[in-house]
């Protein structure tokens, strides 16, 4: 780095303020001491802030070491003479006139600095582009080929540097924006000299309004094609993920979700509970509507797997003749219509797990391949040849008895068996009937959020008709049942009207009884303690309102307690 000149001012009025500000901004430039009589004078206020030294005595500056130059800037030839007599010999001494001339070959060899870094700069951007460069002047004179250009066109620039670009290529784009005066887009032409056909974009070099030349930047097309050929590819992995977003969900419900206290209920949740945390492949039965996909839902968002895709396929809802090519997907051209490669349920599974409902409507051929997936983890896409390995988790579902459809020939038994390593057994709904009201409770909830209503609760009558229902659908006709009624009840409370309107009569036990609103003793009494301890609590407190509430003692509240139970 090269070495600061050391100045000194003496007079800092106007002429010298201004000098000090112009050399306090030179790079090679270091203000070391200034000096005025008037040490207030504003020169000296600017020195005394940016941390320069100052004095009033001529002589006091003249004794600073290492100073290259004083500048005289008072004008008075008393300051001069007194500068040359005590100042050091190899200090020179100038006058202000002298000074200006000094800063303008400082400033002017700043300029040239700037100018030679940012030449620097612009060589080393444009040697390094990849498009081939081509400058040439009004008249046609090529001056300047970056070494992209000897790259693409195998002419060096030693063979088109000074050429006439209207001898050597007529018919290219720097030619045509040289003729034209205008910008020229795309132009595919052959580079004169070379057999390279290009694809190149031109413009002309304006200076101060006036057209100096012009630039052509341009790409052979084997790059343009090599280009063309990777965005297709990405797009194709861009669609690619794009269908397999589409297709991936996660579970929607947990074990908190699933409501039942019934025993045969709880069992199945818990051993629910203890396969979620295995990989074994589970089997789920139980009629329709009884929460078969509920359960896998849940089983899949507590396992070690719930990060991954949960995808369901609905094996009763797919055309047989659709069925492979969905499990397993399908190459490009494997069938008219398959215009690009498709990604099976399986492969989107991949590291996740899959629901196979109404495993026992799947067709032979095809419990043939999931079973060399399961036992395997690999298959081929529909008219592909490449293995496909993968690692999924099996949950299937049937409302059949695919054991008695095993024997009969109707559904393999090896699949069968493996299918039922752990088996998933849900109770009908008419078997844990004791749940409804806690399943029409959290299901009003849910249909106040979706609706917009406040509905609090049915009837007692209203109750008493879902419970002696029978439901051949199950949970999920009951949701249907509440669901219907909250849509068209305008009061908070649902009646047994409303209710009757929407289930089947003849599966309706003691009907007659609920619609004149008789019912035996027996039960009006567990229906009015129910009602009670809903109303007051099952805490302690709350059984001795109930019992207060009920004109009996809290003894004989807990034994009838002992009985319904």
């Amino acid at each position: 780095m090269a070495r600061k000149m050391k100045v000194g001012i003496v007079g800092m009025g106007q002429g010298g303020t201004s000098i000090y500000k112009t050399l306090r901004s030179i790079e090679h430039v270091e203000i070391v001491v200034v000096c005025d009589c008037i040490e207030s004078a504003k020169g000296m206020q600017f020195a005394q802030l940016d941390g320069v030294q100052t004095c009033v005595s001529v002589h006091d500056l003249a004794k600073v070491p290492g100073l290259d130059v004083i500048i005289e800037a008072t004008g008075l030839d008393s300051i001069r003479e007194q500068l040359e007599h005590n100042k050091e010999k190899s200090t020179a001494v100038i006058e202000a006139q002298g000074a200006d001339l000094m800063m303008c070959i400082i400033e002017e060899k700043e300029k040239l600095a700037d100018i030679k870094r940012v030449k620097g700069e612009l060589d080393a951007i444009l040697n390094s582009v990849q498009e081939a460069i081509e400058v040439a002047s009004i008249d046609g004179m090529i001056k300047y080929v970056n070494p992209s250009f000897s790259r693409v066109t195998s002419i060096n620039a030693g063979q088109r540097i000074g050429r006439n670009i209207f001898e050597v290529s007529p018919n290219g784009a720097l030619a045509r924006s040289l003729r034209t005066h205008e910008a020229v887009f795309a132009h595919r032409a052959v580079v004169g000299g070379a057999d390279v056909e290009v694809i190149a974009n031109a413009s002309p070099i304006v200076v101060d309004g006036k057209m100096e030349g012009a630039v052509v930047v341009f790409q052979p097309l084997t790059d343009i094609y090599k280009l063309m050929e990777q965005l297709k590819a990405s797009n194709q992995v861009i669609s690619d993920l794009q269908t397999r977003i589409n297709q991936i969900s996660t579970s929607s419900y947990t074990f908190d979700d699933i409501i039942g206290s019934h025993p045969e209920f709880e069992s199945a949740l818990d051993l629910a509970r203890k396969a979620a945390r295995s990989n074994s492949t589970i089997l789920i039965t139980g009629e329709s509507g009884t929460g078969k996909e509920l359960f896998a839902h849940a089983i899949h968002g507590s396992s070690l797997r719930r990060d991954k895709p949960f995808i369901k396929v609905n094996c009763a809802a797919i055309p047989e003749t659709l069925l492979e090519s969905e499990f397993f997907g399908y190459e490009k051209g494997a069938f008219t219509g398959a215009v690009k490669t498709k990604l099976g349920k399986m492969e989107l599974a991949n590291g996740g797990t899959i629901f196979l409902d109404e495993i026992g409507d799947m067709n032979l051929y095809l419990q043939a391949k999931l079973l060399r997936v399961l036992q395997e983890m690999e298959f081929e896409r529909v008219g592909g040849s490449q293995t496909i390995n993968v690692d999924v988790r099996v949950i299937a579902a049937t409302n059949r008895n695919l054991l008695e459809m095993a024997q009969k020939g109707d559904f393999r038994d090896d699949l069968f068996y493996r299918l039922n390593v752990v088996e998933l057994r849900l109770p009908s709904l008419r078997n844990h009937k004791d749940d409804i009201p806690a399943y029409v409770h959290s299901l009003i909830a849910k249909f106040n959020r979706k609706f917009g209503k406040h509905v609090k609760g049915l009837t007692a009558q209203a109750e008493e008709i879902l419970m002696q229902y029978d439901w051949p659908g199950n949970i999920r006709e009951l949701q249907n049942v509440v669901e219907r009624a909250m849509v068209t009840v305008d009061e908070e409370i649902i009646t047994h009207k409303q209710i009757l309107n929407l289930v089947d009569s003849s599966r309706t036990q003691h009907q007659e009884q609920i619609i004149e609103g008789i019912m035996p003793i027996e039960q009006m009494e567990k229906k009015m303690i129910r009602l009670a301890l809903e109303s007051y609590g099952d805490s302690v407190e709350g059984k001795k309102q109930a019992a207060k509430a009920l004109k009996i003692s809290l003894a004989t509240l807990y034994n009838k307690l002992k009985v319904m139970s």
